[in-house]
């Protein structure tokens, strides 16, 4: 695209939007598995859930990061509510209940509760902080 020419709008669709949103959530979770199949096979489960606690803020903030600079259909609350519900979701009705065949997960706070708050915090905090980068009169990936 050339300097000049005026940018045409974007209109995402609802299934697009919802491929690329989910599409996202579903590398930070892929992420945060790999880090626990990982480190359960090189250290116990509470090094593992240590590391798992570290990385997963750390990984939401490079996804969200990448979404929000390339495509942004959401607002920063509804893609922090996006990815954590996916996490939570997958970790309900895979790990759980199909690998582990246990809910014995959701009673750790350092398993499951620390790192779902803390995906949230580093998504929305991404998200808002690339939205005051930007600036009120800049071009929004929304606009596009």
């Amino acid at each position: 695209m050339t300097p000049t020419r005026a940018r045409q709008p974007l209109t995402a669709t609802r299934g697009r939007v919802l491929t690329v949103l989910l599409g996202h959530a579903f590398v930070g979770w892929g992420l945060c598995d790999l880090t626990m199949v990982v480190g359960m096979a090189v250290a116990s489960l509470e090094t593992a859930l240590v590391v798992h606690a570290i990385g997963a803020p750390i990984f939401f903030a490079v996804v969200s990061w990448n979404y929000f600079k390339r495509f942004g259909y959401t607002t920063p609350l509804q893609t922090a509510i996006a990815f954590v519900s996916f996490v939570i979701v997958v970790d309900f009705f895979l790990v759980a209940l199909v690998i582990e065949r246990s809910l014995e997960m959701f009673t750790s706070p350092l398993g499951t509760w620390i790192p779902f708050i803390l995906i949230f915090g580093s998504t929305y905090l991404t998200g808002r902080e690339l939205e005051r980068r930007r600036g009120p009169a800049a071009e929004h990936p929304r606009d596009r």
